[in-house]
């Protein structure tokens, strides 16, 4: 089956977050406690076991200092790449 373009984005951005996380340093136990989620969420997220909420993007975002509209343009443009 095809993957749906809205797959496609949310993949990008999860990629993107965990791509920022390592970035900065953090660990999953760092960054759950700054977003205010578990640890087994983040890894969860990270490992495609679970698809993430708007909500916990943006707090895995904010718990990151960045900007999920910069994360989710990001991911856009790279698909868009890709073709």
């Amino acid at each position: 089956m095809r993957e749906s373009y809205t797959d496609k984005i949310l993949q990008g951005v999860v990629a993107q977050l965990k791509e920022l996380r390592l970035a900065k340093g953090l660990s999953h136990e760092t960054l759950a406690k700054k977003a205010k989620i578990t640890r087994p969420a983040i890894s969860h997220i990270e490992n495609g076991k679970r698809k993430p909420s708007l909500l916990v993007c943006l707090r895995i975002a904010e718990g990151l200092d960045a900007s999920l509209a910069v994360i989710i343009s990001k991911a856009e443009s790279k698909i868009k790449k890709s073709g």
